[in-house]
């Protein structure tokens, strides 16, 4: 047991002094700003949560998240449990990186903790992401559900109902908490699909994903329907579009009818403001002449219809503003768009401010625990830690490169087409794309596709092992016949039946007594083939074939 256990300690070592590192860095963030910093979007956050009903304009499982947090009575609950969030996200990086890592290199007990490490450690100690888990804001919360997604559908090679339900779930989690999760369940589909493990285990998986991910949602549009009189998710859809096709939308080649001309854009009054953000926010917006203002049903019904028609009209221009938006993400340092002060948001101040207006809304929260305060030296700590380790945009480049390579050198049956490192490269990938094409660009948006590319590129980066034939007999071909899974989590009933060969019955017959059985290294994750894609002789990553047959006891 002290042997087992030494040896486990020496195993994560590396991620154990990280962790500590990262709780260390996360506690001096929490003393220099006890409480959460505010953007925009945190008044209507923290509004809905206080009345628990649904925010009119967008999703609101962040306000439930605060609303179950809000009988501590204390703002600093908020940093904590999304400190914790941000830990437990770079140790499931770690741990589906070093289960990976394991199964190619099985005979090495320190070698797997080195790539897993390395790409759980920008998720720990990104400054970005640490001042994200210090805003009241939904980023967080939303990170961590699509980590957790990611990784249950890689934790083994094989996915099951389970796999599907709790990852669906998941994913439902993270749409109702912000939009953009809502067509990643896509993804995970597909990469279940292509984990493919027999008929029963795949579609079981699959429909258990749809299923779950469909329930908290029609749960959440009776919610809605409760307090605003229609179900539905938000009444301003089409406006965040909207405001998207204001970058490059002309009238004069879009043509709309009388009742749409309102929704062209205006002249910019301020070069340092994007033309989305003008067309919603500033004081000329159309909406404000509209009943419900940017959140009532005539403006949302005008919005979608001038958005299809501009992108209808000018598809070049909606595609160039789309690639430009998405390709600010890897440049080094930020500019200041969309608005020179929501990017100061996204920073540890340097003062205090606070309003009137703030006071007012979360003193029935936290009562004195609600004030942002900056507390010195620790502030200036973190604010200098914040401007020197972080992810630049120029290494989310190479990140997300190395993983792509990674997919493109496993596109094939054999390899599931992509491995693993597809499903969290996709993931990075949409993160990035999604608001750049339905809303706007915002440095906010960058910070959840980091964990994801560090996944991808450790997954990439891993050989794929030289795998072993095992060809069970006897008592475990009738165990695999119930559909039983062995420790390594195979299902033994494909193994049993695409692997045994009459050489194995040979075998059975020459050999009566029964042997104990052979202890074989767990399987490649991103190279098990299934069905018509299994061979005869399988390659391992030397190139040579391997066959190592095991007799299960019992056979005599």
């Amino acid at each position: 047991m002290v042997t087992r256990a030494g040896r486990l300690l020496a195993a994560h070592l590396l991620i154990l002094v990280a962790l500590a590192g990262a709780v260390v860095v996360r506690v001096v963030a929490a003393r220099g700003y006890p409480a959460p910093l505010w953007s925009g979007d945190s008044f209507g956050y923290l509004d809905a949560a206080l009345r628990f009903r649904p925010h009119i304009g967008r999703p609101s499982g962040y306000s439930v998240f605060l609303a179950v947090l809000r009988p501590f009575q204390d703002m600093g609950a908020i940093v904590a449990v999304q400190a914790a969030l941000g830990v437990a996200a770079g140790a499931l990086v770690y741990g589906v990186v070093w289960r990976h890592a394991r199964a190619a290199w099985p005979r090495w007990i320190l070698l797997p903790g080195v790539p897993a490490t390395a790409a759980a450690i920008p998720v720990l100690y990104d400054g970005n992401l640490l001042q994200s888990e210090h805003m009241l804001l939904a980023d967080s919360l939303f990170t961590f559900l699509l980590v957790a997604a990611v990784a249950v559908v890689l934790w083994r090679p094989r996915v099951s109902w389970w796999t599907g339900a709790l990852a669906g779930l998941l994913i439902s989690c993270a749409a109702l908490t912000r939009l953009a999760g809502l067509p990643l369940l896509a993804l995970v589909v597909l990469a279940m699909l292509l984990r493919w493990s027999g008929w029963k285990r795949t579609l079981a998986a699959v429909a258990m994903a749809g299923v779950v991910f469909t329930l908290p949602f029609l749960a959440y549009m009776n919610w809605f329907g409760k307090h605003w009189g229609e179900p539905g998710i938000t009444k301003a859809g089409n406006v965040w579009l909207y405001g998207r096709t204001a970058d490059f939308a002309d009238c004069a080649k879009i043509k709309p009818p009388p009742e749409l001309a309102v929704m062209c854009p205006r002249p910019r009054t301020d070069p340092r403001v994007a033309p989305a953000f003008q067309m919603l926010w500033s004081d000329d917006n159309p909406f404000q002449w509209m009943p419900g203002g940017i959140y009532g049903e005539q403006g949302n019904r005008l919005a979608g219809e001038f958005a299809d028609a501009a992108i209808e009209a000018q598809f070049g221009g909606y595609v160039d503003v789309v690639v430009r938006d998405t390709l600010r993400a890897f440049k080094p340092g930020r500019e200041p768009y969309p608005t020179p002060w929501t990017v100061q948001n996204l920073s540890f101040p340097e003062g205090e401010e606070w309003s009137d207006e703030q006071e007012l809304l979360a003193s029935p929260y936290g009562g004195s625990t609600a004030r942002v305060r900056v507390v010195e030296p620790d502030a200036t700590t973190i604010r200098e830690y914040q401007g020197r380790w972080l992810v630049p945009g120029p290494v989310l480049a190479v990140l997300l490169g190395v993983g792509l390579l990674g997919v493109l050198a496993r596109l094939r049956p054999r390899s599931r087409w992509g491995g693993s490192a597809l499903l969290p490269w996709s993931m990075g990938a949409a993160l990035l794309v999604i608001p750049a094409a339905t809303a706007d660009f915002d440095y906010r948006y960058v910070t959840p596709a980091v964990p994801f590319a560090c996944l991808a590129a450790a997954l990439a980066l891993i050989p794929g092992m030289g795998r072993r034939r095992v060809v069970a007999v006897g008592e475990g071909a009738e165990r695999a016949e119930t559909g039983g899974e062995d420790e390594r989590g195979l299902d033994s009933e494909a193994e049993a039946d695409e692997t045994r060969e009459p050489e194995a019955q040979k075998a059975e017959a020459q050999e009566p007594e029964a042997r104990e059985p052979e202890e074989a290294p767990e399987p490649d994750p991103d190279d098990e083939p299934d069905g018509p894609a299994k061979e005869e002789a399988l390659v391992g990553g030397d190139g040579e074939e391997h066959d190592t047959r095991q007799q299960v006891p019992g056979t005599s």
